[in-house]
């Protein structure tokens, strides 16, 4: 038997440890999996004969170091900034190691130390980083194959809610963690580059900026930047292309709407906020807007962030309860962000029988032969259910596709790992289809030429 750790039981992970369980007696695998939750554990187990349960503290040294010496390779769903003990610890039990997080600085370091012992330590193989990598090497490769010159590269992903399940204004539920949402674009200015131009949008303007796109038998959808769009040029060999965007992809008008929030101040998370355990919903709107000794809380926020009566972006704000008197924020110390969560966790949770929906979309403007093409690259996953989320497959499945294809050396490249090379890209992404992860790709006129040369 081979005996594969995987360390984190949480959401993401429902989908892979589902399987390796599926295929543990016909690929002779035994699976621990190891949570500091052993309810979890054992609910993901689901009493399977491959599967064993160990409570694990990932900062009890020992304990960690005990479960990963006996196991021949390591999933660490942990989250991103957890992983380094682990890799370390894979380093000095030569143990190969599987991660869906972005390579850290510190993660990268390991990298020598990794080839010199044959070691694989695969990063950003789940969504986004993960199929975005391997759907775009994919087409990139192809194109350069047939001797074409990449001009444009744009990649838009997001965590939706399925159709059959939008019952809100917002068009959106978690499917992700909720405190990702609520912190999403902080921590400096979204860059890129387009049609040769250097682009930066601070945050207090990132849901101002957004683009529309079309998905076939979706509909429209909008995207505002992700934060470093510049940062795979290198990775993905496009240097020399005139447009490099990656962004966030949401319903139309969440944006609009989600932007009235960042800038009264909801999103922060740098202070606390007093007494929050005792304060109501309406208080914490009013506590972001100016003191009048007659004006209501609504003509406030309308008057505040010129919102007219008949805005749908009122009612979206209604909806959420912001103004509500007899609901009490009840968290000590709490920073806007913490209190925003949780407001929103009430109203965007998946109900038992909701079901979520990624939509990826890839967008390639290339010369050949002296003409400029365009190939357009869509995927939309469905959930089954609140267990096995289209996040969770997305997320899970190419993490357990790698892992058994490195534990029977059919990826063998060592070192610390992007998903960016055929040996990885081509068998986990024709894998991935069998489970309904497909991408659809075809030939639209260029779009992203700028025929005028002007400043842009």
């Amino acid at each position: 038997m081979k005996n594969i750790l995987i360390i984190g039981a949480g959401r993401s992970a429902s989908s892979l440890i589902k399987y390796l369980l599926d295929k543990s007696d016909a690929e002779k695998l035994h699976i621990t999996i190891a949570d500091l939750s052993e309810e979890l554990a054992k609910k993901k187990a689901n009493g399977h004969p491959n599967a064993a349960i160990v409570v694990l503290d990932i900062f009890d040294e020992i304990a960690r170091r005990n479960a990963v010496q006996h196991a021949d390779i390591v999933v660490s769903m942990l989250p991103a900034h957890l992983h380094i003990e682990v890799a370390k610890d894979c380093i000095f039990f030569k143990k190969h190691m599987v991660t869906a997080s972005y390579i850290s600085a510190a993660m990268q370091e390991l990298d020598a130390e990794a080839k010199a012992n044959n070691l694989i330590l695969m990063n950003e193989i789940g969504l986004d980083p993960g199929i975005d990598h391997m759907s775009a090497m994919k087409v990139l490769d192809e194109i350069r194959a047939k001797g074409g010159n990449i001009i444009l590269f744009e990649s838009f992903c997001g965590g939706l809610v399925a159709p059959e399940s939008d019952t809100n204004l917002w068009n959106y539920k978690f499917s992700w963690n909720p405190r990702n949402v609520v912190l999403a674009g902080q921590g400096g200015a979204a860059k890129f580059i387009q049609e040769g131009k250097y682009k930066y949008i601070p945050y207090s303007k990132l849901f101002r900026r957004t683009e529309f796109l079309e998905v076939d038998g979706f509909g429209r959808f909008e995207a505002y930047a992700n934060r470093d769009s510049l940062k795979y040029r290198s990775v993905y060999g496009l240097d020399e292309a005139l447009t490099c965007y990656r962004g966030t992809i949401r319903r139309v008008g969440y944006s609009r709407a989600w932007d009235i929030l960042v800038q009264l101040g909801m999103t922060d998370d740098t202070y606390t906020m007093e007494d929050s355990e005792h304060m109501t919903y309406r208080e914490f709107t009013n506590s972001f807007l100016p003191y009048h000794p007659t004006d209501t809380v609504e003509i406030k926020l309308r008057h505040a962030q010129k919102i007219d009566q008949d805005d749908i972006i009122w009612d979206k704000l209604v909806e959420l309860d912001l103004f509500r008197s007899d609901k009490i924020v009840g968290l000590k110390n709490a920073t806007p962000a913490q209190i925003l969560e949780k407001i929103l966790t009430e109203k965007w949770t998946l109900q038992p029988h909701d079901k979520d929906m990624i939509v990826m979309y890839h967008k390639f403007g290339y010369e050949l032969n002296g003409e400029k093409k365009q190939i357009d690259a869509t995927m939309v996953c469905i959930g089954d259910d609140q267990i096995y989320t289209a996040m969770s497959k997305t997320v899970g499945l190419p993490v357990a596709i790698a892992t058994l294809k490195i534990l029977k050396g059919e990826i063998t490249t060592p070192g610390v790992q992007l998903p960016i090379g055929k040996e990885v890209y081509e068998p986990v992404l024709k894998e991935l289809e069998t489970y309904g992860v497909i991408f659809n790709e075809m030939e639209v006129p260029y779009l992203g030429y700028n025929p005028l040369n002007v400043e842009n």
